[in-house]
C-alpha cells in the first residue's frame, strides 16, 4: 500500500520553527546563574566552618546556616530541572537515550511533567524559607509569619490544582503518543496505515490492540508460549522484585531506547511471564517482536551459520527492535554455540532491544556461556534494566496447595 505523503513544510514554517533556537542563550543564561549559586553556597558553607572552629555558632545558628545550604542547594535543582527538562522540551533533544547518567525525569519529561515538578520545587523552597522565620522565631515579627504561612499554603494549593489539571493533559498526550509507531523500528511496508481517528480513539495504556489489528499481527508473529499481561501477573508472590521499574518497563519505552532488560531469580518466579507481558505491550506500541528459549536461539544461529548465511541472518533480525531470550542457564553450552549467541548480543550492543531472562545472576555465566561470558554480559548490562525476582516456585507452591487441599 502507497504511503501518505505529509504535506511539504513551507518556509515560513521552517523560520518560525528555527526561531526556538532564540531561547538557547536563555538557557546558558541560567546556567551563569547556577555557579552564582555554586559560589554562594560555599561561601555560606565557608562562613559556617569558620564560625564552629572559632565557638561563636550557637546551635540556632547552625541550624539556620544549614537550612541557608539546603535552601541554596534546591535551587539549584530546580534551575537544572529548568535547564535539562526545557531545553529538552521547548528547543532540542540531548539525545540522552541510554546514557548510563541520563536523570531518571527526563525520560518521560514533557511540558505537563515539567510544570509540576517546578510547582513542587518551589513548595518545597518555600517549606525550608518558612521554617527558617520559625527557627529564628524571636527575630521574626507576627506580620512576616502571617504572610510566609499564607504564601506557603498558596504555593501548595496552586501546585496542586496544577496537578490536578495535568492529570488529564497527560493522558490525552499518552492517547497521542501510544498509537504513534516508532519510525525506526517499524518496517514493514506492506503493513496497512493506521486511520486518523485512531489517535483520537487509543486508550491511554497501549493495553488493548489497534483498531486494523496490527497489533495482534505482531503478537501473533513474536512466537510467544501464551499471552502473558502485566496485569495478570501475582505481584504477591515473589517474595522481592522492583515493582516500579517494572511498571516503568510497561511503557516500553526501553525499546525505543535501544536499552536490554534482564529479569534474573529462581525457576517459577515469574521471570517468562514478565518477559512475554513486556514484549506484549511493545506489539501494542509498534514494535516487532521475537521470542524463543535460549536453545532455541543457539539452533537458530547454529543452521545459519552452516548455511553460511550468519551475518545475513543477524541483520535480518535487526528488522524486530526486540527479541526475548528465555532461560539462559537451564542448559550449558559449548565455546561454538556460546560465541555465536555472543555473536547476537553484540550485534544488537546499542543497536536494538534484548530481554533475557535467566535463573542464575550475571557474575555466574561463565557457568553457561564459559570464556564468553565477560564480553557477553558486559555488552548486555552496559544498558539494561536487572531486575531480581525473589522466591520459591509459583508452580510448586500451586502444586503443593492443591495436594494439601
Amino acid at each position: 500500500m502507497a504511503r501518505v505523503q505529509n504535506p511539504p513544510t513551507t518556509t515560513l514554517g521552517y523560520a518560525l520553527f528555527a526561531t526556538r533556537w532564540l531561547q538557547a542563550p536563555l538557557y546558558f543564561g541560567l546556567v551563569a546563574a547556577q555557579g552564582v549559586y555554586v559560589y554562594k553556597f560555599f561561601k555560606e558553607l565557608w562562613t559556617l566552618i569558620l564560625m564552629c572552629v572559632g565557638g561563636h555558632a550557637t546551635e540556632t545558628y547552625v541550624m539556620l546556616a544549614v537550612l541557608k545550604l539546603v535552601d541554596v542547594v534546591m535551587i539549584a535543582n530546580l534551575l537544572i530541572m529548568v535547564i535539562v527538562g526545557g531545553y529538552e522540551t521547548f528547543v532540542s533533544r540531548i539525545g540522552l537515550q541510554g546514557h548510563r547518567d541520563q536523570p531518571e525525569w527526563l525520560s518521560h519529561v514533557n511540558s505537563n511533567v515539567l510544570k509540576v515538578k517546578l510547582a513542587t520545587a518551589i513548595v518545597g523552597i518555600s517549606s525550608v524559607h518558612l521554617l527558617q522565620m520559625f527557627v529564628d522565631v524571636h527575630h521574626t515579627s507576627q506580620h512576616a509569619l502571617l504572610w510566609g504561612t499564607v504564601i506557603h499554603m498558596a504555593f501548595i494549593v496552586s501546585a496542586a490544582i496544577l496537578a490536578y489539571m495535568s492529570g488529564p493533559m497527560a493522558a490525552h498526550g499518552d492517547r497521542g503518543h501510544a498509537v504513534r509507531p516508532p519510525a525506526e523500528p517499524v518496517r514493514n511496508e506492506h503493513a496497512p496505515e493506521p486511520r486518523p481517528e485512531a489517535a483520537a480513539d487509543a486508550p491511554a495504556v497501549p493495553r488493548q490492540p489497534d483498531p486494523d489489528g496490527e497489533a495482534e499481527a505482531r503478537i501473533r508473529a513474536a512466537g510467544f508460549p501464551a499471552r502473558k499481561l502485566l496485569e495478570d501477573f501475582d505481584e504477591r508472590h515473589p517474595r522481592g522484585f522492583d515493582r516500579e521499574t517494572v511498571a516503568r518497563l510497561g511503557k516500553a519505552e526501553f525499546v525505543t531506547a535501544r536499552r536490554n532488560v534482564v529479569f534474573v531469580g529462581p525457576p517459577g518466579t515469574g521471570k517468562t511471564h514478565l518477559a512475554v507481558a513486556l514484549g506484549v505491550r511493545a506489539c501494542q506500541a509498534g514494535h516487532r517482536v521475537l521470542f524463543a528459549t535460549a536453545a532455541g536461539w543457539a539452533a537458530r544461529l547454529t543452521d545459519a551459520r552452516a548455511a553460511g548465511r550468519l551475518d545475513a541472518e543477524l541483520a535480518s533480525l535487526d528488522e524486530h527492535p526486540l527479541l526475548i531470550v528465555d532461560e539462559v542457564g537451564y542448559t550449558p553450552f559449548d565455546p561454538d554455540t556460546a560465541g555465536l549467541l555472543f555473536r547476537l548480543v553484540a550485534h544488537r550492543y546499542e543497536r536494538a532491544s534484548l530481554i533475557v531472562t535467566s535463573d542464575r545472576p550475571l557474575g555466574r555465566w561463565n557457568e553457561v556461556f564459559g570464556a564468553s561470558a565477560p564480553a557477553l554480559t558486559d555488552r548486555l548490562a552496559h544498558h539494561a534494566e536487572v531486575v531480581r525476582l525473589d522466591g520459591e516456585s509459583y508452580r510448586t507452591r500451586r502444586s503443593s496447595a492443591a495436594w494439601a487441599d
